[in-house]
């Protein structure tokens, strides 16, 4: 079991006990999607196309916090998220590091004999490299992990596979190829919760 983040202060949700709105970058199924609902259970998980958008949410009162990814084990700095961060004017109330655990993910009757492309995030592409190329696939740039799991439920092509957390397969009805390739058995990403 995970510990929560905590509530920023003047949360007046938190003050109530109930929720407020959490802001996070990517679609259902994504990784920041995951971390807002395990570590802010009684927050809504709002989705937002990109890091900038996530945090001007917060900015604006549109959403009460904003949990980013700003660094991973393997790879380093999240960019352009830990830079937003920096510039955002917002506060850092906590942090935390979660494991970042990747899956290749496609439609039901696809293989690993029938995959040609693996897509995602560049970020979580980079953590993974030398199993796609171990297993002969080529990386596809996509815009979110969950997104690219989303256009190859959409897209049914045996040919094409997503690399995103095991609950995107669960959201967009995928079945797991494979399980934990990423290149670094300790990989993990540091999330930041931001508020006013």
């Amino acid at each position: 079991m995970v510990a929560p983040v905590g509530r920023p202060e003047g949360d007046a949700a938190g003050r109530e006990g109930g929720g407020g709105r959490c802001a996070y970058q990517g679609a259902p199924g994504a990784f920041s999607h995951e971390a807002c609902t395990d570590l802010r259970p009684w927050d809504e998980a709002v989705a937002y196309a990109g890091f900038a958008e996530a945090i001007a949410a917060v900015q604006s009162g549109e959403a009460g916090c904003a949990l980013i990814p700003v660094e991973n084990t393997t790879i380093g700095r999240i960019e352009p998220a830990a830079g937003l961060v920096e510039t955002s004017g917002l506060r850092l109330v906590s942090e935390v590091w979660r494991p970042m655990r990747l899956a290749l993910m496609a439609c039901d009757g696809a293989s690993l004999r029938s995959v040609r492309t693996a897509e995602s995030h560049p970020v979580a592409l980079r953590q993974c490299l030398g199993s796609l190329k171990a297993m002969g696939l080529e990386p596809v740039e996509a815009f979110d992990t969950a997104g690219a799991a989303q256009g190859v439920a959409e897209a049914q092509d045996p040919t094409r596979a997503a690399v995103a957390p095991v609950r995107a397969a669960e959201v967009y009805g995928l079945t797991v190829l494979r399980a934990d390739i990423h290149d670094n058995p300790d990989n993990r990403t540091r999330f930041v919760l931001l508020s006013l």
